[in-house]
């Protein structure tokens, strides 16, 4: 039993190195610019996303003129955040569709210009899940909530897996598709090189012939 019980929390620690959370980051905005992050999402994977912006001076409140507005759309186009003027915020919403999504950060344009620090962190999929409401919502113990833990990990890499599987034959198909156009092109470029190559020989025998040079 106790062989089992290390077995599975060294698991549980190998994992957690492997699939550490994502961290947020900071960025540097100029007024009256825009600055766009992407994230892969797969479909019907839970998204989460807060920003603020980072007061320059800790202790006072932020100056009105540090505002931003922010736009969340996914490759096809479709809107699932807009803020205007916020100094910060939180989105969360489930995928419907699968690809890159950006998120776009616009700073109110000011004069003279200055450079506004924004603290983004961007969360999706096992990630994006909140363990300690979970813990404390289901009463479990450690070993319990580390299990489920793992078991949602799984769960999450057996479907990445799938998702990039699906993804390299899309990809195959796309290079096959180029591939053939390619032989066609090619073919036709050696067809159209053949064709100019024999109209300018008919061209100069005919000349030549009309000048009596052959």
């Amino acid at each position: 039993m106790n062989l089992q019980r290390s077995a599975i929390w060294v698991l549980i620690i190998i994992i957690g190195f492997v699939f550490i959370p994502g961290q947020s980051i900071r960025f540097e905005l100029e007024s009256g610019r825009t600055k766009c992050i992407a994230e892969d999402i797969k479909s019907n994977s839970m998204t989460v996303g807060h920003y603020k912006i980072v007061n320059p001076n800790e202790g006072q409140p932020l100056p009105e003129s540090h505002k931003i507005t922010i736009r969340v759309t996914s490759a096809y186009g479709n809107n699932y955040h807009s803020s205007e003027n916020v100094q910060s915020g939180q989105f969360s919403f489930q995928a419907p569709e699968a690809g890159d999504y950006m998120a776009c950060f616009y700073a109110i344009d000011h004069k003279p210009p200055f450079n506004i620090t924004v603290e983004f962190d961007w969360r999706s999929g096992i990630a994006a899940k909140d363990w300690s409401n979970v813990a404390k919502k289901g009463s479990v113990d450690a070993m319990e909530y580390e299990l489920k833990k793992l078991a949602d990990t799984i769960t999450s890499i057996h479907e990445e897996m799938f998702y990039l599987r699906e993804r390299e034959r899309e990809m195959q198909e796309l290079n096959k598709v180029t591939n053939s156009r390619m032989a066609w092109l090619s073919f036709l470029s050696l067809f159209i090189c053949l064709s100019v190559a024999g109209m300018q020989v008919w061209h100069l025998k005919t000349f030549f012939e009309k000048k009596k040079l052959i």
